[in-house]
């Protein structure tokens, strides 16, 4: 799966660790033991200790970049495409009618529908952040709202009933103390 927001590499973040191997090979050809190639690269022992390996069994395609981590959507272009027609009809279209919003645990079920594919309610906000949807949001505040008495009720009630902070009490907890 590949996460532009953050969650992965990009893909001038791999090409530069790439090159921090390829660096690597060329040590491991000039014989420079392992501590003096992780000091110089700037990386773990370890990590060195691994490329040597990888690079000994496989040489340097074994050390290359292979893409983005992670798996592949498995709703591919033509799916997205479907369960995009299929959301613009919205809900009341696929049998939910009390209301027209679409919650993530919808799409789960008409996913699982429609597709029969399990998805979780998690992967199905990544997969619609994917798509290019976004959280719902009303477009107006609700004609009901009344914001002076929303003001009175934060200042006034809620300073009544909140809970005031941790309680006092004995901070020991030790069996072989006596309070």
């Amino acid at each position: 799966m590949r996460y532009p927001d953050g969650g992965g590499l990009t893909a001038e973040q791999r090409k530069r660790r790439e090159e921090v191997r390829m660096r690597a090979v060329d040590l491991f050809d000039e014989d420079v033991k392992v501590p003096c190639v992780a000091r110089e690269l700037r990386v773990s022992e370890k990590s060195v200790y691994q490329w040597r390996r990888a690079w000994k069994a496989g040489g340097c395609g074994a050390l290359r970049s292979k893409g983005p981590s992670g798996y592949d959507c498995r709703l591919g272009p033509h799916l997205q495409a479907k369960l995009a027609m299929w959301l613009e009809e919205g809900p009341a279209a696929h049998g939910w009618s009390e209301d027209q919003v679409w919650t993530a645990s919808r799409v789960r079920t008409l996913i699982g529908r429609k597709f029969h594919l399990s998805y979780s309610v998690f992967g199905v906000t990544r997969l619609l952040h994917r798509m290019g949807y976004s959280v719902q949001m009303p477009a107006r505040p609700a004609a009901e709202r009344d914001e002076d008495a929303i003001t009175v009720w934060r200042e006034v009630t809620w300073q009544e009933v909140k809970p005031c902070g941790r309680r006092p009490a004995r901070s020991s907890v030790s069996r072989t103390k006596r309070a």
